[in-house]
């Protein structure tokens, strides 16, 4: 998806806290994966069958929460870690086709130079992470969560919170799709959500994220707002 110019959009909620620890969702928030996905959804419905994804429905599913996309497409509960799993087999063998957004490695080192802590919770593995992050960005993240369900975020999170020793007040999530705000909201983090990724800027907006991302920039000035020394 294409990144617009534009100022990050004000928190709704109580921002006063500093912001210590920023943790990233993957796909569709630093990895550029969705074309990659389009092009294999298909398989991924005949396999298990769900309903196939045509061409004109990839905007109106955009407009739908993840879990409306679930059930439009038909998909079983008891289906999604399988698939999951099979997803990160195809991306492991399938990595070098798959890019980091621009601006996202500029991102991660200048977060890291603010003194504010990275940490990558994603339903991906570490490994196809740190192969597609390559290995000088994979090191200014200082703490991974992954392999996480599609809808089991909050628990990942509450694990970093307590290895990294930072309050969820302190800590700001950010991601691509309406499930990473939920999971924010349910561990009392603040929610951002980046309008280049898989959800559009309507479904996101309409969850009240604490602030809304459209430009890598976005995220540096809301952190350097936010940070310890401001």
């Amino acid at each position: 998806m294409a990144m617009e110019g534009g100022m990050a959009e004000a928190a709704r909620t109580s921002t006063a806290a500093p912001v210590r620890l920023v943790i990233f969702d993957f796909d569709g928030t630093l990895s550029d994966s969705g074309d990659w996905f389009l092009s294999v959804v298909d398989q991924l419905a005949k396999r298990f069958k769900f309903r196939t994804v045509k061409q004109g429905e990839v905007e109106m599913l955009r407009h739908k929460s993840s879990r409306e996309v679930i059930q439009y497409l038909g998909i079983a509960r008891w289906k999604l870690p399988l698939i999951a799993r099979h997803v990160r087999r195809l991306v492991g063998r399938n990595a070098h086709e798959i890019e980091l957004f621009p601006g996202t490695p500029d991102l991660l080192e200048r977060i890291a130079a603010m003194g504010v802590k990275i940490a990558l919770v994603t339903s991906n593995s570490e490994a196809n992470a740190r192969k597609i992050l390559g290995a000088q960005h994979a090191a200014r993240i200082d703490c991974y969560a992954c392999g996480s369900s599609l809808f089991g975020k909050a628990p990942k999170f509450r694990r970093v919170l307590r290895k990294m020793g930072v309050p969820a007040s302190d800590t700001l999530s950010i991601g691509d799709e309406t499930r990473d705000i939920d999971a924010a909201r349910e561990t009392g983090m603040r929610a951002g959500s980046v309008l280049w990724g898989y959800a559009s800027e309507e479904v996101l907006t309409a969850l009240g994220p604490d602030a809304l991302f459209r430009t890598p920039q976005d995220i540096l000035d809301y952190v350097a707002a936010h940070s310890v020394d401001t």
